[in-house]
C-alpha cells in the first residue's frame, strides 16, 4: 500500500511560517513537507544563523582554543601576524558558509541511506533533505542564542549539553560523551525523526527516534575519543 496516500499535511505554507512550525507543531510540518519537500530555504536561513554564529565570535578566542590544543600536544603555536589575522577573520565564517551545507547533505544521505535502503522504507533524499534543513533551524537559532554566552567564556564550542546535569562525576569519557550531546541537536533530531514517521507512516515515531538517537550517541561517542 502506498503510505503517501495517508498523508493529510495540507498546502505547505511560507518560509517564516514553516520555522516558526518546526517549534509549535512539527508533526504537521512534517507532513507537509513529506507531501511538499522544499528545502531551499530552509537551508538557507540555517546557513546564515551558523555563519553569523560564527563570525560574531572574535578571533582571539579561535586563536586561543588551537594554541591550548598546541600545547596539550606538545607542540608550539606560532604567533600569527596582523595580515594572518585578517585572513583568518575571514576564513573562519566563510569555512562555516561552505561546510555547514556539505554537512547537512552529507547526514540526510546518511539518513536516506539508513531508512529508504537500508530499512526499506518509502521516501527520497529530498524529502529526508526537507525534513533535515528544517530540522537544523532548532540547533542554528539556539547556536546563535548562545553565542554571547560562547563570548564570555571563551569557549567556541560552548554548548547547553547533556553534561550540565552529571555536575557530580568527574572529568572523562563518560562526561564527554554527554558533553558533545547538546540539548538543542538531541531536539532537532527528535524533529527529523518525526519526519522519518511522515515519509513513510509504517515507520513509528518511536522506532525512528531510536535509530537516529542512537546515531547521535554513537557520533559523541566517537568524537569523545579525542576530546
Amino acid at each position: 500500500m502506498d503510505t503517501r496516500t495517508e498523508r493529510e499535511g495540507g498546502e505547505l505554507p511560507p518560509l517564516p511560517s514553516r520555522l516558526l512550525a518546526v517549534f509549535l507543531n512539527p508533526g504537521r510540518l512534517m507532513e507537509q513537507l513529506a507531501e511538499t519537500p522544499r528545502w531551499a530555504g530552509s537551508l538557507l536561513v540555517v546557513v546564515a544563523l551558523i555563519t553569523l554564529s560564527v563570525a560574531l565570535i572574535p578571533t582571539d578566542i579561535f586563536m586561543e582554543l588551537n594554541r591550548q590544543a598546541a600545547l596539550e600536544r606538545g607542540a608550539e603555536f606560532p604567533e600569527l601576524g596582523e595580515t594572518a589575522l585578517f585572513w583568518t577573520r575571514i576564513a573562519i565564517p566563510v569555512g562555516t558558509l561552505i561546510s555547514t551545507p556539505v554537512v547537512m547533505f552529507l547526514f540526510t544521505g546518511l539518513y536516506t541511506v539508513i531508512f529508504a535502503f537500508i530499512l526499506g522504507d518509502e521516501g527520497t533524499y529530498r524529502q529526508y533533505l526537507a525534513v533535515v534543513t528544517h530540522a537544523w533551524f532548532i540547533a542554528a537559532l539556539f547556536g546563535l542564542m548562545v553565542t554571547p554566552l560562547r563570548i564570555s567564556t571563551g569557549d567556541p564550542q560552548f554548548t547547553i549539553n547533556l553534561s550540565s546535569f552529571l555536575f557530580f562525576l568527574p572529568d572523562g569519557y563518560i562526561v564527554n560523551v554527554f558533553r558533545f550531546l547538546d540539548l538543542s541537536q538531541l531536539w532537532s533530531t527528535l524533529v527529523i525523526a518525526q519526519g522519518a514517521h511522515a515519509i513513510d507512516r509504517r515507520r513509528s515515531f518511536g522506532s525512528a527516534a531510536a535509530i537516529l538517537l542512537s546515531i547521535t550517541v554513537a557520533f559523541a561517542m566517537v568524537v569523545a575519543i579525542w576530546a
